[in-house]
């Protein structure tokens, strides 16, 4: 492994991250309505399909992820999983939002797979490449916070860019942002994997199964904490994004704001981003990240105050500073963890298995962001809340405590386990001494 990296590296490496952004929210948002308006799929088939797909993510994600662990040639670990899986996703995209005239449920399912399997063969490997460029504690922060950063930056430019070029239609969107996604992220996919090292493996002993790697994986107390973290952190933040616009519709009784709204708070997730590397770099990693979940989840918690005052808006968007700055916290710290806390994993195995690391991270996010949506909706049935009539004071207040309170003492909680975290920068030097002896 690298001790550091140039600034070149770092830049080239990261900028595949935000090309590969901009096609989430035609994946997450469009997709559905692309597939059940224009193409006239009925609405149930298309969620049955989507969730079939999905599914086999339990199976995809850790044998990605292990699979690229044992790979080996002359081009490297990562960058072979890489440009494989870059054109399996771009024919994917362009068969699902560039369909023929009477495609069906079966072009669906073989194209969504092919988005999403090759995005993930494409993405797991590209994380533990970036886990693997440096063994130094604040050079993996630096490069987690370029990548990660892009990443928003591409969220950020792909609500806007329908926006800007006044495409208003929902098919139209898609196929805008599909095309730049695919046109954007071949050049710098191909970019990286020419310009940027890809370390070789380090293996010290025989490799574990899949099976006996899980069960070494679950037995790593560090990354035990940090998992439990991210899913709960990723059910805090799951919370608002599923709820966000019936506040708006419901509560705030002004529909058209979100956008504006939700431009301010990915805009100050970009912003953060240097302050977060900052504070990591001098106080820790686990300490930043515990400050910015603590932030937001106050933040939240000031919600319903605002609804009193004369402009909520103007106090939701200055809350949603603080939130989207809590995101970008989110988005870079815990990954740059994570690249720690393989180092306990190698130390005990003599093994490297990023790959494999990240793949469970994968799988825990996706956990909590599924569970936000399942949990909200019907709990909202329950308690009689309507999204088509009129709601009492009662439904208003249990959509709230949803919206803002549940996830503001889910960010503490978040805050509580990741305090006492036991990889700090010391303890990430003596990781890598111990290895060094070791090998």
């Amino acid at each position: 492994m690298g001790a550091r990296t140039t600034r070149r590296q770092r830049l080239v490496y990261a900028a595949p991250a935000l090309p590969l952004a901009m096609l989430g929210l035609p994946l997450l948002v469009i997709l559905p309505d692309f597939w059940a308006g224009a193409m006239r799929l009925d609405l149930a088939t298309v969620g049955i399909v989507l969730t079939a797909v999905r599914m086999f993510d339990v199976v995809i994600d850790p044998m990605v992820g292990r699979l690229s662990d044992l790979s080996r040639s002359r081009f490297g670990r990562r960058k072979p999983f890489m440009a494989l899986a870059m054109p399996v996703a771009a024919v994917g995209a362009i068969g699902l939002f560039f369909p023929p005239a009477g495609a069906g449920a079966l072009w669906l399912f073989v194209f969504y797979a092919l988005v999403t399997w090759g995005w993930t063969a494409l993405s797991l490997p590209y994380w533990a490449w970036g886990a693997e460029l440096s063994d130094e504690y604040a050079e993996r922060q630096r490069i987690t916070s370029l990548r990660e950063g892009g990443t928003i930056l591409g969220i950020l430019i792909s609500a806007l860019a329908p926006v800007l070029l006044g495409i208003t239609a929902h098919v139209g969107q898609a196929h805008l942002l599909a095309l730049l996604t695919i046109g954007l992220a071949g050049p710098a996919v191909a970019l990286a994997l020419i310009a940027v090292p890809d370390p070789p493996a380090v293996r010290r002993a025989a490799p574990a199964g899949l099976g006996a790697a899980l069960l070494l994986i679950g037995g790593n107390a560090p990354f035990r904490r940090l998992i439990l973290a991210w899913a709960v952190n990723g059910l805090a933040n799951g919370l608002p994004a599923a709820l966000i616009l019936i506040v708006f519709d419901k509560v705030l009784h002004a529909p058209d704001a979100s956008g504006p709204i939700l431009l301010v708070y990915f805009a100050a997730g970009v912003v953060s981003v240097p302050l977060w590397l900052t504070l990591s770099v001098r106080v820790g990693k686990h300490r930043a990240w515990t400050i910015a979940m603590a932030v937001s989840g106050v933040a939240f918690a000031f919600v319903p105050t605002i609804l009193r005052t004369a402009h909520p808006l103007v106090w939701f968007g200055v809350i949603s500073l603080f939130t989207g700055a809590g995101l970008g916290a989110d988005f870079t710290i815990p990954p740059a963890i994570q690249a720690d806390v393989v180092d306990v994993d190698e130390l005990a195995s003599g093994e490297r298995r990023a790959g494999l690391y990240f793949a469970a991270a994968t799988m825990a996010q996706k956990a909590g962001n599924a569970l936000a949506p399942g949990i909200a909706f019907p709990l909202l049935g329950l308690a009689g809340f309507s999204t088509h009539g009129q709601n009492g004071s009662m439904q208003v207040m249990f959509l709230l405590v949803l919206y803002c309170g549940v996830p503001a003492a889910l960010k503490i909680a978040a805050a509580a386990i990741m305090r006492r975290f036991p990889i700090d920068r010391a303890a990430q030097e003596e990781l890598r001494a111990a290895i060094a002896v070791r090998a």
